[in-house]
């Protein structure tokens, strides 16, 4: 029985795996663990996954085989990302640099070509055809880094659009010639081909913007409630289109990203139907890309001889050097800065699903030989790591020049403003509560929200009545300062889940809870209930470690890494800093960069504060520990973060609490994590909440039903 039991097992774990279950449980295991391993060596995600694709790969531990169920799932992912820069590519602006696209169109195919072919025919050795080939293979690019300047905020960004835009017409132009050389390879070129060539190219076009978009808005006006359907029906458009474009004699990515322009104006970038979208390609399907794209590489071809490596590291610098000089000539023409030039290198940089199918194309043609094939197979990997690194640097400094999406600031009435205080341990509750009393609007006739969140278990009712004893204690104290104060308890499985669904439910403007305290193994690993709250919560929160009185400090000192003032909530926690300040009557002293600087007397002068402000400047700061040099021991600290994958977010921002905690063991500490934009949530009901009339009439109704339970 045992050694059945084994031997099952045994077959089970064979590689290459071949159980669906197993195969898509390992691919979820790198999904999942690939950017949290990578992190603290500073590896962008997307690189991650690509790397573990060749090391799981056939070519690498052959864990993972390209079988048909994994060429799905990487064909769904690359349709996904053409798709996506579709849709969220900005029409207004579009129109606006089409001519510009056309241009870096040109430049981006013309250019690579220009060196591609005599590299490859004098340099190389190839013939005419197979030199054309190659070169059309150098022009191509996939938008592999697009993710990253998606996060970033700026994908209507004039040099994103034109980008996408050159991407949409080098791919056409390189796979008409590779359909050209194709035919010309078995003799098929004739008039006969190219008229079936434009007529059905035509057809095409005129289903994707004719017919198919008065469908769509039929279907969404028609159909409603079903928000599932919505999803299915984008989908089906999607992998038709892709259809639609092979029967053309394209590529399918054409057809995916046709099929985003189709729909672009149906589906607003806010809706609950674009989070369903972005939420599960980016989840599931592009990552299940990036490790197929791993998956083709076979870095064993460095050792086939001199000549594999001769032509793999040429083909590689040409494909890098002629996508740098198109971006360069672009730049020059168009008189865009240098960040800008590297954002349209980096997005136009990455060889991958055309690149590929060109090559296979030629190779299984007899066309070009195994050693372009190996070497191209390099050049994938090579580029679209190139390609990462330079657009993630990119899209920062690009977004420090000041080209963000949304360029608009949080405002919060000082009428509306409402302030949710979770209990963790009531013996730190107090300052806390004093904390919240100094910065909270005085014009807010909304009380301060004292939240406990009680597990649900068989103690559950229990620990509910406690809760309410401790919340009793902590209204009568507030009394004592004519704070006005509402008690709120809940029953959730968990404590962060609990504050993140209370901070909706009252529209909590600002989470004032208390400092994190040590976390155990396991938290470490999962990770701990502080970053969960991060995670799931939208709005301004600050973590407070308050031992002494507020009253004992003389200054307040504000460390503020770069890019903070890009943040959503930048305006809003610099108020109530400067609100504590005048309450408590201290200077303010800014650790930051010139950038910030301007900006934080910009506010000062927008909020009309009298508050004293001197400036440090600091520009290590992957370097924390550095910033002991400006703190004193009558100073409150407060250290700005931000919450992971925000413009302002660092690897040395990461465990900040922790650390800081440990190095400033004797003093008051306030570490603050600004608001973000919230997503737009799964349901539209959720979504129409957040509007300022419904968000004021609920509020109004609410404080109602309470007056009438304390009557």
């Amino acid at each position: 029985m045992s050694s059945k039991i084994f031997e099952h097992l045994a077959n089970a774990f064979e590689a290459p795996l071949t159980n669906p279950v197993l195969v898509f449980s390992l691919v979820l295991f790198i999904i999942l663990l690939s950017p949290i391993l990578l992190r603290p060596i500073r590896v962008p995600g997307i690189i991650g996954l690509i790397l573990s694709g060749v090391i799981i790969g056939p070519h690498g531990l052959n864990w993972l085989e390209k079988s048909s169920a994994v060429n799905l799932f990487s064909t769904i992912g690359l349709l996904y990302i053409m798709f996506i820069a579709g849709l969220e590519l900005d029409m207004n602006e579009f129109k606006k640099t089409k001519h510009k696209s056309v241009m870096f169109g040109f430049f981006t195919f013309a250019i690579p070509i220009a060196i591609g072919f005599p590299v490859c025919h004098y340099l190389l050795g190839y013939d005419v055809l197979p030199s054309i080939l190659i070169a059309s293979m150098f022009a191509t690019h996939t938008l592999v880094s697009y993710p990253i300047v998606n996060r970033y905020g700026i994908s209507k960004h004039e040099a994103v659009a034109i980008t996408i835009g050159g991407t949409i017409l080098t791919d056409t132009a390189v796979l008409i010639i590779l359909a050209v050389i194709t035919g010309a390879s078995q003799g098929n070129i004739n008039q006969e081909f190219w008229v079936t060539l434009g007529v059905s190219f035509a057809i095409f076009l005129f289903i994707m913007f004719g017919i198919i978009p008065k469908i769509a808005k039929w279907f969404f006006e028609r159909i409603e409630s079903e928000k599932t359907g919505h999803y299915i029906f984008v989908l089906t458009v999607v992998f038709f289109a892709a259809f639609l474009a092979e029967m053309a004699g394209l590529e399918p990515i054409i057809g995916a990203f046709v099929a985003g322009l189709a729909l672009n104006k149906l589906i607003p970038h806010s809706s609950a139907l674009m989070n369903r979208i972005e939420f599960i390609g980016n989840a599931i399907f592009i990552p299940f890309f990036l490790i197929s794209v791993g998956m083709i590489v076979d870095v064993s071809v460095l050792t086939k001889g001199p000549m594999a490596l001769i032509v793999a590291g040429t083909l590689t610098v040409v494909a890098i050097s002629g996508k740098y000089l198109a971006a360069t000539v672009t730049q020059l023409i168009f008189k865009y800065s240098k960040n800008q030039r590297n954002l349209i290198f980096g997005l136009s940089n990455a060889h991958a699903a055309a690149t590929l199918a060109v090559i296979m194309v030629g190779y299984s043609n007899n066309i070009i030989d195994e050693n372009v094939l190996n070497g191209t197979i390099l050049l994938i990997l090579v580029t679209c790591i190139v390609a990462t690194m330079v657009t993630e640097s990119a899209s920062k400094k690009v977004v420090m020049e000041g080209h963000q999406d949304d360029a608009h600031v949080e405002h919060v009435e000082e009428g509306e403003e409402q302030i949710m205080i979770p209990i963790a341990n009531l013996s730190t509750m107090e300052p806390i509560l004093d904390f919240a009393t100094l910065i909270k609007s005085k014009k807010s006739h909304y009380p301060l929200s004292i939240l406990s969140v009680v597990p649900d278990n068989e103690r559950a009712e229990r620990n509910l009545i406690e809760a309410r004893r401790n919340l009793d204690s902590m209204a009568k104290y507030a009394s004592g300062s004519e704070t006005e104060v509402e008690l709120v308890t809940t029953i959730d499985y968990n404590i962060a889940a609990g504050i993140s669904r209370m901070s909706k439910h009252v529209f909590a403007d600002c989470i004032i809870m208390g400092w994190p305290s040590a976390v155990s193994f396991v938290e470490k690993i999962v990770g701990e209930k502080t970053e969960s709250i991060l995670n799931t919560t939208d709005t301004t929160l600050f973590m407070c470690r308050l031992e002494k009185p507020l009253i004992s400090h003389k200054s307040i000192t504000v460390f503020v890494p770069p890019l903070a003032e890009s943040e959503f909530g930048f305006t809003y926690w610099m108020e109530k800093i400067l609100k504590l300040a005048q309450e408590l009557s201290l200077p303010v002293n800014f650790i930051c960069n010139s950038r910030t600087v301007g900006a934080t007397e910009e506010v000062q002068k927008l909020l009309k504060s009298s508050v004293p402000l001197h400036f440090s400047n600091y520009e290590d700061w992957d370097n924390i520990y550095g910033l002991a040099t400006f703190s004193n021991v009558d100073s409150l600290l407060v250290f700005v973060s931000s919450r992971n994958g925000e413009v302002s977010y660092r690897d040395s921002l990461d465990g900040l609490a922790r650390r800081v905690g440990r190095y400033y063991k004797n003093q008051n500490l306030i570490l603050l994590f600004p608001s973000r934009q919230a997503d737009s949530h799964i349901d539209e009901y959720e979504h129409i909440q957040t509007a300022p009339i419904f968000r004021k009439i609920s509020r109004e109704i609410g404080n109602m039903f309470n007056k009438e339970k304390q009557n």
